[in-house]
């Protein structure tokens, strides 16, 4: 029997963003708005020789990934905004897309990653 969580608003996705280090608590504090209950920055490295970055106009080699779990329907917006930002600000230059998550444990879980606030129901 399937249980019913009464969520109308998708499974949630795994919004991968990179950028450049300095821009990540920005884009962090611009994704909290977008309902991201859980979100993660891990330092990272390009691994590209200096001769392709130049080649493709890219100076810093030091990044930030950004982890954030996102509901579906909240994620197109999200990209969207993050595509603004990007434009907007000063070496704006990253990539962002979404991953589907293939299970999770627990309806708890579920629900606080969905952003769900209503109690289960008794029955």
């Amino acid at each position: 029997m399937e249980q019913k969580l009464g969520i109308d608003s998708g499974r949630p996705l795994v919004l991968v963003t990179v950028v450049n280090r300095g821009k990540a608590d920005s884009i962090m504090d611009m994704l909290s708005a977008f309902e991201v209950n859980l979100q993660t920055a891990i330092p990272a490295t390009g691994t590209a020789t200096v001769e392709r970055m130049a080649l493709l106009g890219l100076d810093d080699p030091d990044k930030t990934v950004i982890l954030s779990v996102i509901r579906e329907d909240r994620a197109a917006d999200a990209l969207s905004a993050i595509e603004k930002r990007f434009q907007r600000i000063r070496d704006g230059k990253g990539i962002a897309f979404t991953l589907p998550m293939s299970s999770l444990i627990g309806v708890s879980v579920f629900r606080f990653f969905c952003n769900d606030r209503t109690k289960e129901q008794s029955k």
